[in-house]
């Protein structure tokens, strides 16, 4: 009787009874909505978001209060939104460092992912202030200016969902054919520009003045500099080790998580988020193959299993789509869904097209890029966080990510189907294994794919 006592009353247990059934929930109907998801031929992470918005006051909350409230109760939270933070911090890392060097074509590959990238911040960017700034009196906070407001939604639907994008191309076997290298640097460009546009707003927003916002800005751009520059080079030799040894032990799995966290304590402390410090730790990591395959082996599943599921739960516990019944929010909601879709997928579309790809694979690039899913998803927790939108403006954004999520595949497969993607894909290993460079494949698809399109 006196052992139950102690463990009755030993807060720390008493909180790891709290927080695993809330884990254990969160598990189980992500992985019910991520296979379902599946049998309709959709991504599993969008099935992961619709679990979060499930897992919330929208149907779960409304169906069983008291339960809901039982499991995720305020002690919960803050443990769920560290782990949530975790997960993104690693994911964005993983991604980061399983980028392959586009090789002989790397400079011409990065000159068009800019192109790609400033097309698809300048059209959302433009569309969507423009609609935050005619919406302002209507759906903002009084005290949020109306370029505070203006410019927050249009950074919002600016962000495309770069792990969303990754976990596409991986899954299909493109991160490493020219579309995706292209797709992949274009939306990192993007997200990039939304961190830093993040800062600016969230200085704004605290009252710390223009010269706050800069130095947030210029040690950024030191961060990157640095890790890039200097980091990368300290760790080569680790990945050189790794390749000839073929052995990746818990000693480099300290020196790399330490290397990790590091990198996101810092951004998070210089206010463009953990994130941000994981992708480019990420970059930093060595480029060697077995390096990479080793890191990924090691830590992809566990992170995409257990810590993002537990990011989608937290942002749907903010997520209160009952309140956007009624024309005076369905208006609104549109015009955001109809600004961020038009500038992402006309404006990226047209812009690589320009470039050289065919109207199919820009478009393909186009539906892609229009993906929002888990960026805007941390972009506007934040501004909910920093109070600079309302709970019904997240409740919009949320329900835009899921929409604009949902057709990317839609469009993508409308654009490219699997044939033409297979031709492609083929006459981009070509190309690697005879270590020859066809002028013509570089402004536009095959001869057969080409007329394939007609």
């Amino acid at each position: 009787m006196s052992q139950t006592v102690t463990l009755a009353e030993d807060e720390n247990l008493a909180l790891v009874l709290k927080v695993l059934p809330a884990i254990i929930v969160i598990l189980i109907t992500s992985a019910v909505c991520g296979r379902l998801a599946i049998l309709v031929k959709q991504p599993r992470v969008l099935g992961e978001m619709v679990a979060g918005v499930l897992l919330g006051p929208t149907l779960f909350g409304a169906l069983f209060p008291g339960v809901q409230q039982q499991i995720f109760t305020d002690e919960v939270k803050p443990i769920l939104y560290v782990l949530s933070t975790i997960g993104l911090t690693l994911f964005m890392f993983l991604v980061g460092s399983g980028l392959e060097p586009g090789g002989s074509e790397a400079k011409r590959e990065a000159r068009h992912a800019g192109v790609l990238a400033v097309s698809g911040v300048a059209f959302p960017l433009a569309l969507g202030a423009g609609a935050g700034y005619l919406l302002h009196e209507r759906v903002s906070r009084p005290d949020v200016s109306e370029l505070e407001f203006a410019l927050f939604i249009g950074g919002a639907l600016s962000v495309t969902a770069f792990p969303m994008l990754a976990r596409i191309l991986y899954e299909r076997n493109l991160q490493n054919s020219r579309l995706g290298r292209i797709s992949l640097l274009g939306a990192s460009l993007d997200d990039a520009f939304a961190w830093c546009l993040l800062a600016v707003l969230t200085a704004m927003s605290a009252d710390a003045g223009s010269a706050e916002a800069l130095r947030t800005i210029g040690l950024a751009v030191v961060f990157v500099i640095a890790m890039l520059f200097g980091v990368s080079r300290l760790l080569k030799p680790l990945g050189d080790r790794v390749e000839r040894t073929k052995e990746f032990g818990f000693d480099q799995m300290y020196l790399v998580m330490g290397v990790v966290l590091l990198a996101g304590l810092f951004t998070d402390y210089i206010g463009i988020y953990s994130v941000f410090g994981g992708f480019i730790a990420g970059l930093a990591m060595p480029r060697n193959s077995a390096f990479r395959t080793a890191l990924h082996d090691r830590m992809m599943d566990i992170v995409c299993v257990l810590l993002l599921p537990i990011f989608f739960a937290f942002s749907g516990l903010n997520t209160q789509l009952n309140g956007l019944a009624g024309w005076a929010m369905i208006m609104p909601f549109l015009l955001f869904l109809l600004a961020g879709f038009v500038g992402k997928y006309f404006g990226c579309g047209l812009a690589v097209r320009s470039i050289g790809l065919s109207w199919r694979e820009s478009f393909a690039v186009g539906g892609l890029m229009n993906a929002r899913g888990l960026m805007i998803l941390i972009f506007i927790n934040v501004g909910l966080a920093q109070n600079m939108i309302t709970q019904e403006v997240f409740s919009m954004l949320v329900l835009v990510a899921v929409i604009t999520t949902a057709t990317a595949i839609p469009l993508y497969r409308w654009s490219l189907p699997e044939r033409l993607e297979k031709n492609a894909s083929t006459r981009e290993l070509i190309s690697k294994e005879d270590n020859v460079l066809d002028p013509s494949a570089l402004e536009g698809p095959p001869r057969d794919l080409e007329q394939s399109q007609r």
